[in-house]
């Protein structure tokens, strides 16, 4: 096969006319060429970190769908599924990804369960975290999330990265906020990247370090703006990720977006394609070619670099998206799950007033990171904590999806629902139920539509009922990518349409139980803080 253009050689950092031979799945050579097609040719893009089951869709799906921008790998942390199923589910996302033409690059998770202030479906143990990385597929330990586990020198936690250490694999971090002496610690232990830095300044403080940072822009957290001009001078230390993407804006684009982006922030071609495309694969020493001889034929074609409207995409040298459609055929997904809890009733979510302010999170648009705020209590006849819609207090709730238990309650504001009540069995990082609405009513109909499905997030409105049916691990859905983000893309409109300002809300709703990222969040078990990782009352008691 032979293909023609102009070609962007990203490790030469140069442009010529040239014509690429292309014979059994590589690039035999690369001939200049005076005469060529119009079209240029460069490496595909990777998204650094992005746990695929946040997109709704098993793997095979999610590759459908992204190729279609130009995405030829990801460096995929299964970490998602491993909290509801364990090694089992690692191994799940591996087999169902090699169905398709795509590379996914899957980590071991490092945090199954992420913390012991929640109910999680599974555990990994050191044993099994050797056992994952002792395998092609997993090229990394997956995020340490446990930093003060890092910083206090946890055994358990210094096994899985000796492990990994001893295997030469790299590391993943997950450190907000972490600055000083703490960041330098935990870099030295090992922690290679972070995806997690919110501001310039902490990215600088980990740069210096020798850590290398993912600017993220998903579907909730979006620190792109933050972050972009580091990329002016530290091109090699810089990736592109979304962490986690609906499959809505799956279907609006991926990495792609922010190469244009940063172009029209006037940053150097090269410097962003070496962010793009290059360095995941030196960092990670994946298996996906850069536009070299003897490299794997994995590349895009795009009509012209101020444009980057992508024409098609090669992996392995076959052809997989042309012209916006994808051309990965679908392939028949298995059903796995871990989903046992009852229906519940109202009763089971009142809570009595006990008098004075309560503790409330404050989400916060475009953020994972959360504020703690005191406000007044709203009850109704009987004395029970109600949502307040006028103040945006609303109720919050966490269910125990792998055994009944009673529901964890908490209150909310910035969520904006002036009615009805949306849920979701996508609940970072245990996949708990959450749910989140204006009465307590709605907010047990939104649960059980998710009970009955064993999985899937739902929106309850005075005159409607919506549910996206989320089988595959209760996170998951095994149908074709594009109806679901047709139906997804109903459901936001429901939540927007009941009174949520937030860009999305159901990436925000699951985000409200992760107590890995500051301040207030709620697990199965309580109200927690993320700074003193304790345990938090719903009542203020001041001393």
């Amino acid at each position: 096969m032979k293909i023609s253009g102009h070609i962007l050689d990203v490790r030469n950092r140069r442009l010529f006319k040239g014509i690429l031979h292309i014979k059994d799945n590589r690039i035999e050579r690369i001939e200049p060429s005076d005469t060529v097609d119009g079209q240029f040719i460069m490496p595909g893009f990777i998204d650094s970190h992005v746990h695929v089951e946040s997109s709704m869709l098993v793997p095979s799906e999610f590759a459908r769908l992204a190729v279609v921008h130009g995405t030829v790998a990801t460096v995929s942390d299964p970490h998602e599924i491993g909290n509801v199923l364990g090694v089992k589910g690692v191994e799940y996302m591996i087999e169902n990804g090699k169905q398709v033409n795509f590379k996914f690059n899957f980590g071991a998770p490092s945090c199954v369960p992420a913390t012991s202030f929640e109910t999680a479906g599974a555990e990994i143990s050191p044993d099994e975290v050797r056992y994952l990385l002792e395998k092609d597929e997993i090229k990394y330990l997956a995020e340490m999330m446990n930093w003060p586990g890092v910083l206090f020198n946890d055994p358990v936690v210094y096994e899985k990265i000796n492990i990994a250490k001893s295997l030469g694999k790299p590391i993943d971090g997950h450190a907000p906020g972490l600055r000083g002496e703490k960041a330098e610690a935990y870099v030295k232990a090992g922690m290679s990247t972070d995806h997690e830095c919110f501001t310039k300044e902490e990215a600088l403080d980990k740069l210096k370090h020798g850590m290398k940072i993912a600017i993220r822009e998903g579907s909730a957290a979006k620190n792109f703006e933050a972050l972009i001009e580091l990329l002016h001078d530290h091109p090699e230390m810089i990736m592109f990720c979304s962490d986690d993407k609906h499959p809505d804006n799956l279907i609006e684009g991926h990495i792609n977006l922010l190469v244009k982006r940063a172009l029209a922030k006037g940053h150097e071609l090269f410097n962003i394609l070496q962010a793009a495309c290059i360095t995941p694969i030196d960092h990670y020493n994946l298996e996906v070619g850069s536009l070299q001889v003897g490299d794997p034929a994995d590349f895009i074609t795009i009509d012209n670099p101020s444009n980057f409207k992508v024409l098609a995409t090669y992996i392995n040298g076959e052809k997989v998206a042309e012209n916006g459609k994808t051309l990965i055929p679908r392939v028949e997904n298995l059903i796995i799950n871990n989903f046992n809890c009852d229906p519940i009733t109202e009763s089971q979510i009142q809570v009595a007033d006990e008098g004075g302010k309560i503790n409330v999170i404050e989400a916060l648009d475009g953020q994972l990171v959360t504020n703690c705020i005191e406000a007044e209590a709203s009850t109704d006849q009987n004395g029970n904590l109600v949502s307040n819609v006028e103040s945006d207090v609303l109720k919050m709730v966490v269910i125990n999806r792998y055994q009944p238990a009673k529901p964890a309650i908490a209150f909310i504001r910035n969520f904006g629902l002036k009615k009805g009540a949306i849920a979701s069995s996508v609940g970072h990082d245990s996949h708990n139920i959450i749910a989140v609405g204006a009465t307590d009513e709605a907010i047990i109909k939104a649960v059980n539509l998710i009970i009955k499905a064993k999985g899937g997030v739902s929106a309850v409105s005075e005159k409607e009922e919506a549910l996206v049916a989320l089988p595959v691990a209760g996170i998951m859905s095994a149908e074709d990518g594009y109806d679901v983000a047709e139906a997804y893309s109903n459901i936001d409109r429901i939540s927007k349409e009941m009174g949520s300002k937030l860009n999305s809300p159901f990436m925000s709703l699951s985000f409200m139980a992760l107590l890995v990222i500051p301040s207030l969040k709620l697990s199965d078990l309580g109200l927690f803080d993320g700074d003193s990782f304790k345990f938090k009352p719903l009542f203020v008691k001041h001393s």
